[in-house]
């Protein structure tokens, strides 16, 4: 093969290839529009072809789009097309209003989300007094709470994590996006005389630890209901 017709083969692989690239960004553009969750980007895998560059069709998708209406975030380890934040006001619908959470189940929320993993006696000992069954199971029908795994000490406690869906509802990329001790002071959410040893822990949403244990096959049955429906003290 001649130099003419070398360059003419790769000149017809490019284009090859240009095409597959343009065919996957499609596919996974429909998916993202779809899907009614953030999606793993592994779950487009069987419907793109192979050795697809999933990195690199995301980074194209989310510069096609970063001047659009709609722009593409990641939510955790998800992806999902959103309306970009500046046009988010002209789209509120009316719609059927959530039962606001109580000042406890916030106080939890919080809990979870900058203390996870915790068990519920955790969430007990920083908030100084019991937690409740209903408080707990309002967070996990929202979907913003998880069962994560089971504690490595005495009775193996449940412990709690948030979800995607909790990073997704308010704006978050990842848990370490929450707002540290200064945005807080910012915000007004904590007093300015705090101790001087205070400080807000670094979330962490990631894998089990390694005092952690998977959960349980039967961990929706009863060991579990008993653990959740424990009076107050």
């Amino acid at each position: 093969m001649d130099e003419n017709e070398d360059h003419i083969q790769q000149g017809i692989a490019a284009m090859e290839a240009d095409e597959i690239f343009a065919r996957n960004m499609r596919v996974l553009e429909a998916l993202l529009f779809a899907a009614t969750s953030p999606m793993d980007l592994d779950d487009a895998r069987p419907f793109l072809s192979d050795n697809a560059d999933l990195a690199a069709l995301v980074d194209a998708l989310t510069k096609k789009y970063q001047n659009a209406g709609v722009n593409l975030v990641r939510r955790g380890d998800g992806y999902a097309f959103r309306t970009a934040e500046d046009l988010a006001f002209l789209l509120r619908r009316e719609e059927t209003e959530r039962k606001p959470l109580g000042r406890s189940a916030l106080e939890i929320l919080a809990i979870v989300a900058y203390h996870q993993p915790v068990t519920r006696s955790e969430i007990e000992e920083v908030r100084g007094v019991a937690t409740s069954k209903g408080s707990l199971d309002v967070l996990m029908e929202a979907g913003w709470v998880r069962m994560r795994g089971r504690r490595r000490t005495p009775g193996r406690p449940v412990t709690y994590g948030t979800t995607s869906e909790f990073l997704d509802h308010f704006g978050l990329e990842n848990i370490t996006d929450l707002p540290g001790l200064n945005e807080l002071k910012g915000a007004g959410l904590l007093s300015g005389n705090l101790p001087p040893d205070f400080a807000v822990p670094s979330p962490n949403d990631g894998d089990l630890f390694d005092n952690e244990d998977p959960l349980d096959a039967d961990d929706h049955g009863e060991d579990l209901l008993s653990e959740l429906s424990e009076d107050d003290a």
